[in-house]
């Protein structure tokens, strides 16, 4: 007999994979520079403050139990790292987006989406807009490296140790 899968809630397992290919759109339609300026890229915003969106629901649904108990990964120190992990996942899910806001707000690019006008959290500058623009950049690769190694960590638990790991994620 097999024993039952503990599994994610189907709003976390919905939020899960929708927020992931947000984040890999946003990434390959990223733009720096100061033509941002004069060529906003439209669909990267609306891709990054999706993500922002959507951590919100995504920590209310796990804080409600929308979220098995975690697995044990063999050793204390593997069971910190997964948890240091997921932690800066959820970091990077909210600062990418809000630096990139910033960042924006800086340019003085104005953000209309659908209708509605992201009101900018930061002064427009000519110039320089500082190094929080760099920090967005480095947190939109930083987030995909974190996700990638998130993806191989899956893959490890479904296919080396055969512990079904996938599955909890699966609709």
């Amino acid at each position: 007999m097999e024993r039952e899968i503990a599994k994610y809630s189907t709003l976390m397992i919905a939020i899960h994979w929708l927020t992931a290919i947000l984040v890999v759109v946003a990434y390959l339609l990223s733009e720096g520079g100061e033509h941002v300026r004069t060529d906003p890229p439209f669909w990267h915003f609306v891709c990054g403050l999706a993500v922002l969106v959507l951590v919100f629901p995504r920590l209310i649904a796990r804080l409600l139990g929308g979220a098995p108990a975690a697995q044990d990964a063999g050793s204390a120190l593997l069971n910190m790292a997964v948890k240091l992990g997921h932690g800066t996942l959820y970091l990077l899910l909210v600062a990418v987006p809000l630096t990139g806001w910033y960042a924006v707000s800086r340019l003085g690019v104005p953000v209309d989406l659908f209708g509605w006008t992201l009101p900018p959290i930061a002064a427009a500058v000519k110039g320089n807009i500082g190094v929080i623009a760099n920090i967005h950049q480095i947190g939109g690769n930083a987030i995909l490296i974190f996700a990638g190694m998130h993806a191989a960590m899956g893959l490890w638990h479904q296919f080396i140790r055969r512990d079904h790991t996938l599955e909890r994620m699966r609709p």
